[in-house]
């Protein structure tokens, strides 16, 4: 046995290395870094064709400068730079006279760098790449490297310009009042929309990457003076760790990052509002901004930011504690409302008024299933219904949920499937639902039904009051990085819980939410409220104002 294995170990190190697509394996590393780090512009020009292949949208074009002393190429991908700023101001310059006139008699392929940074190309962003493979990373991020033959660096030079979708009003969370101004898919052009709202010098908007394949761009957002220190390291921490192919969508990063993956609540708000995001920053919050999508995570979160509205602090505070009122009775209504009425239908009985029992019992005469299958049947008929106009193309999606609903519930109830009080139950459900700011808030509300349902169906409301412990001892238990998901319920002052529930006059707001543990708390002066002008005093001010007039003229 042993001359066996040595037998086979000599074998195996005559054999020659696998070769996957041109690129080495760990036992030619030392060879292919270098070749990689070979200042020779055509070994350079043959490793970037054997790593890139024969892609198409890949240019590469050799020239040399006006002098003929130094060969040069330049690297792109077509798509995404602007290939007129490449030949006027990159291409255009080194081949021009200029170069025969200024630079002729010094311009050699070892000073070359230092002269096209500084002197020849009149690109504004200019950078250097220590090798290849970086080089080749920022090309395929809209740059364009520009290569020296026997200069090991390489210049960089920023041309990003592809199609993007222009600013337009976000659909998933529109607003009565207040910015119609939304992200979209571009990185560069959510920083201006943040910029622009937030002209301040301690706005940090921090670069990372995650993804090895797809290289996307990710700006944590804050405010340095403001934002909790420990939350922001903590985020770094968990967006650093993250080791995967692809990020596709601030959803990955969503999932990578939550406290308790498990939970069927969303840990970390996502919005496409400008305005939104540039207030959770204010607050003291932390934006992850990432690059091919629209959606801007906010960190941390509690569960009562899912209730609230941008247009809560545009409209009158009386008209924002309403709504927000209405909004936690509506949110009930949409959790609990159908295990109620299958509850007291199915077991309490005597809760109901006389009239209204024998109306519903009437109603129901007839009808082959009990009430927890019959709510069962319904709710998941109308999700069926809600995900087909979702999924539809708009100028039908509406009308067929609409009347797929109409006819649908009128059909059942003609041929006596179901009785019409719980197509009542069901649709105001599903109204109560759409009444949420938050979709996917909404989203765990609507699941978490049904098991309430079979709870109400077994035990009654002993079995809906058990299903609703299980939920808030769950609430209770969740963080989303370090503060209580219930704050400030849970772990809060007395005044933030008030502003959680009753919006406050902004003058009377001088304070930011104690629960973030931020730097600085302080919002603005306390005595900053509206203050009038007595009667008296507005008259002498106005015969004063006529005076100095007279003495004027």
């Amino acid at each position: 046995m042993p001359n066996a294995f040595s037998m086979l170990k000599k074998l195996l190190k005559k054999m020659p290395s696998a070769n996957f697509g041109g690129e080495k394996l760990v036992d030619c590393r030392g060879d292919a870094i270098k070749q990689e780090d070979s200042p020779l512009l055509a070994r350079r020009l043959e490793l970037i064709r054997q790593r890139l292949g024969e892609s198409k949208d890949i240019v590469i074009r050799e020239f040399s400068s006006n002098n003929n002393q130094v060969k040069l190429a330049i690297l792109y991908v077509d798509g995404l730079v602007d290939r007129r700023l490449i030949n006027d101001h990159i291409i255009r310059p080194i081949q021009s006279d200029f170069v025969v006139k200024n630079f002729s008699h010094r311009l050699t392929e070892q000073n070359a760098l230092q002269l096209l940074k500084k002197h020849i190309t009149s690109i504004s962003e200019v950078a250097e790449a220590p090798n290849l493979t970086q080089a080749i990373k920022m090309m395929f991020s809209g740059e364009t490297a520009l290569l020296i033959n026997g200069e090991e660096k390489i210049l960089i030079y920023s041309t990003r310009s592809w199609d993007r979708r222009s600013v337009t009003e976000p659909e998933t969370e529109p607003a009565v009042r207040g910015s119609r101004e939304g992200f979209t898919e571009t990185l560069r052009t959510n920083t201006a929309l943040l910029r622009r709202r937030i002209r301040h010098e301690n706005l940090r908007l921090e670069s990372v990457r995650a993804g090895r394949r797809t290289g996307t761009d990710i700006v944590l957002a804050y405010i340095n003076d403001i934002a909790n220190p420990l939350t922001l390291a903590e985020v770094r921490r968990r967006i650093a760790a993250i080791d995967t192919d692809s990020i596709l969508e601030s959803g990955y990063i969503e999932e990578f990052i939550e406290d308790v993956p498990f939970s069927i609540f969303p840990q970390i708000e996502h919005t496409e509002r400008a305005d939104k995001a540039a207030a959770a920053i204010l607050d003291g919050r932390i934006l992850i901004m990432v690059d091919n999508t629209p959606h801007v995570l906010i960190v941390p979160t509690s569960f009562f930011q899912f209730i609230q509205a941008s247009e809560d602090y545009y409209e009158r505070p009386h008209i924002a504690t309403a709504l927000r009122v209405l909004r936690l009775f509506v949110l009930n209504i949409a959790l609990m409302l159908p295990a109620v009425y299958v509850a007291i239908i199915t077991f309490h009985q005597e809760m109901l008024p006389t009239p209204l029992l024998l109306s519903i019992a009437a109603a129901r005469e007839g009808v082959p299933f009990p009430a927890v299958a019959e709510a069962l049947l319904m709710e998941a008929m109308f999700e069926v219904l809600r995900e087909a106009g979702v999924r539809l193309p708009k100028t039908v999606g509406q009308a067929v949920s609409i009347v797929g609903g109409l006819v649908i519930g009128d059909a059942s109830i003609r041929a006596g499937l179901v009785s019409p009080s719980m197509v009542i139950v069901v649709a105001v459900t599903a109204i109560s639902t759409f009444a949420l700011p938050a979709f996917n808030a909404s989203i765990a509300l609507r699941l978490l039904r049904f098991p309430l349902i079979i709870l109400a169906g077994m035990m009654g409301l002993y079995g809906l009051i058990f299903g609703l412990l299980v939920i808030l001892i769950h609430l209770a238990g969740l963080q989303s990085f370090g503060v209580p998901y219930l704050s400030p319920l849970a772990h809060g002052s007395a005044n933030d819980m008030l502003k959680t529930f009753a919006r406050p006059f902004w003058w009377m707001t001088s304070r930011r939410a104690d629960a973030l543990g931020l730097q600085n708390k302080k919002r603005q002066a306390g005595n900053t409220g509206p203050r009038k002008t007595p009667f008296a005093e507005r008259e002498l001010t106005h015969e004063k104002t006529e005076e100095d007039d007279a003495g004027k003229r």
